[in-house]
């Protein structure tokens, strides 16, 4: 005998499916959340190692708040600080890890994620002749804003906007730097 259609029955049936439902996205949440926490934790430790020279100590994973911002850093006794920044690209948030030596250069940095336009703004994160004019950056003697704009960073073409923000990135995470560094 089938139920009989009333709003009862379908709430009831509705209140069902949606606490299976429920129930197995949890289930899949806890079986995952591990994996996806040490992948994570990957991703950062195999960044980390792109953009510092080869060091030997364990990263300490620290943050700061410099201008507002929150932001979090790895420092490596003997090779430098890893610092993330994030800043607002053409298509969204476009988000680096710089690599800092001791003496204040930049050793390298890697896109860890972002939401540019591929073909065009993503090329930050895969365009070498643009990617390595910021391996030995000395921010002191030159400046960190692309070249239409005055400085001294030649920007990938058709993405400006992308440039801009790369390179703001890039120029938070020596703020940073130089915050850490300055009671030293």
């Amino acid at each position: 005998m089938a139920a009989k259609s009333n709003l009862r029955n379908m709430a009831l049936s509705l209140t069902l499916v949606c606490l299976v439902c429920s129930g197995l996205l949890g289930v899949v949440y806890v079986m995952t959340a591990e994996p996806i926490r040490k992948a994570e934790e990957a991703k950062v430790a195999a960044s980390i190692a792109r953009v510092l020279p080869s060091f030997e100590a364990q990263p300490e994973q620290e943050s700061i708040s410099v201008d507002g911002l929150d932001y979090t850093y790895y420092k490596v006794p003997g090779a430098g600080y890893a610092i993330i920044s994030t800043v607002g690209g053409f298509g969204g948030p476009l988000s680096l890890m710089v690599g800092i030596d001791e003496g204040g250069l930049i050793v390298n940095t890697v896109v860890l994620s972002h939401s540019e336009t591929p073909g065009l703004g993503a090329k930050c994160a895969t365009e070498l002749s643009f990617i390595d004019q910021f391996k030995g950056w000395d921010p002191a003697a030159k400046r960190l804003v692309v070249r239409k704009d005055g400085g001294d960073v030649d920007a990938i073409t058709a993405s400006t906007i992308t440039s801009r923000a790369y390179t703001k990135a890039i120029a938070n995470a020596v703020d940073v730097y130089s915050k850490l560094t300055e009671n030293e």
